[in-house]
């Protein structure tokens, strides 16, 4: 067997200047204008960098790696998952083939998602997922001889991925993808669900949703949302009211509900699902993120049986989409290993533990100038300044703190692993009101 060719180690001044003659980062021009951090490893809750930044060589990571590594890093039961699967294979087709992995996750996200939602289509990213969502939606009316219903309803303040039909249910005005507006497909947005999870329904707001719906029915598809809470359009928290109020609008007007779950699912909102705040299920769920514990990118888009039949009933009866990594045996590995820690452990209390936490360490920031509002739900804690937040510096306040922070817009943020002890909850806690005090 041919050996591989020896790699000669880059010191991290080399692998920086690489980096930003090469590579474009999310959300950032080309070339960078701004150095980040070089990971050498992660453990626990802590990334390793190469190099000190402000002091330290470890961060405590807030960001669970963009909401996904719910059990840290380097976790031994995912370690032997992912190693295990790679010894059997670590990628086949599934067009045409099958393998366990596969069909135990969906197994279990039939098992644990609201019972309606019974077939299970394994994606590879969030906003693929919600593709494949907007997708099953009008190619089942299509195949209900209503190809007239081919428009989405959703409200102000949403984000639902990059690519082009999840960009043109986020926020046309206040997100990041103003750009395509005069491309992007034109739906129907109400104003954003007023403010508060534990805010009563507000009447006017029911009422513009209620007209919205009866006035539109005959050209939408589906309505859908982020339930109860909005994630990198603003971190924005709503009362579950509003998820029955569409439930019950939907049913009434004949238009699918679709319930984007990518940031909120798997415990993060001290639920298992943020439906569960509202006792009501959608007609399709996309899910991400966490799904695998952040080791490898997968998503899913589930759907109830009313859906997949009434595809299966059309023109074209199949689904036309297929990922070339469909079900991958790895990430399917992940995720099974994954959901098992979840699910074996007691972690709603662990949830709760790390809410109590961050209303504490976060308090602190309702007193500082420039801070609009503090909000907590589950583990997710959020300072809203009154201006957009000086980006640069309230990442270096945050790591003279020790901890890894990403602000947006006028956020500063935590949503740490499930596995945070209560110093680290302390610190990341400080390092956010910090941040907030320096951006």
């Amino acid at each position: 067997m041919p050996q591989p060719r020896p790699r000669t180690p880059l010191d991290p001044r080399t692998l920086l200047d690489l980096d930003q003659a090469h590579v474009w980062h999310p959300y950032g021009p080309m070339p960078g204008t701004a150095t980040p951090l070089l990971v050498e490893s992660a453990a626990g809750v802590r990334l390793r960098l190469a190099e000190p930044a402000e002091g330290h060589r470890e961060l405590v990571d807030g960001m669970s790696s963009w909401w996904a590594a719910i059990h840290g890093y380097g976790h031994p039961v995912l370690d032997a998952a992912v190693r295990g699967q790679l010894d059997r294979m670590s990628h086949v087709m599934f067009g045409g083939l099958t393998h366990e992995p596969a069909v135990r996750l969906a197994a279990t996200l039939v098992e644990i998602t609201p019972a309606p939602l019974q077939h299970v289509f394994l994606a590879d990213s969030g906003s693929v997922s919600v593709e494949v969502a907007v997708k099953m939606c009008l190619q089942y009316w299509a195949s209900l001889g209503r190809p007239e219903k081919h428009r989405l309803l959703t409200w102000r303040g949403g984000y639902h991925g990059d690519t082009f039909h999840p960009m043109s249910v986020c926020d046309p005005k206040g997100g990041m993808h103003r750009l395509w507006g005069g491309v992007l497909p034109r739906q129907v947005f109400a104003g954003e669900p007023p403010a508060g999870f534990d805010a009563a329904v507000d009447e006017a707001y029911a009422a513009e949703l209620a007209d919205l719906l009866e006035r539109h029915a005959g050209e939408l598809a589906a309505v859908i949302v982020e339930p109860v809470v909005q994630g990198a359009g603003g971190m924005r928290f709503h009362s579950p009211g509003y998820l029955r109020l569409l439930r019950e609008l939907c049913d009434a007007h004949d238009v699918l509900l679709v319930f984007d779950e990518i940031a909120t699912g798997f415990g993060r909102t001290g639920e298992l699902f943020a439906a569960g705040h509202a006792g009501v299920a959608p007609d399709v769920m996309c899910l991400g993120k966490a799904l695998t514990g952040g080791y490898l990118t997968m998503a899913a888009t589930l759907c109830t049986s009313r859906v997949a039949d009434g595809i299966s009933r059309g023109e074209v009866p199949v689904l036309a989409h297929g990922p070339t990594f469909m079900g991958n045996p790895l990430a399917a590995a992940a995720a099974n290993a994954s959901l098992g820690l979840l699910l074996d452990q007691d972690w709603r209390t662990e949830v709760k533990r790390i809410e109590s936490a961050l209303r504490t360490g976060l308090a602190p920031a309702a007193e500082l100038p420039g801070v609009a509002d503090v909000r907590v739900l589950g583990a997710i804690g959020v300072v809203q300044l009154d201006h957009p937040v000086d980006m640069a510096a309230a990442t270096r306040a945050a790591t003279r703190h020790g901890v890894w922070l990403r602000p947006f817009r006028d956020l500063v943020y935590t949503m740490p692993p499930y596995v945070t002890g209560e110093d680290d909850l302390a610190r990341i806690g400080e390092a956010v009101v910090a941040a907030a005090a320096a951006g």
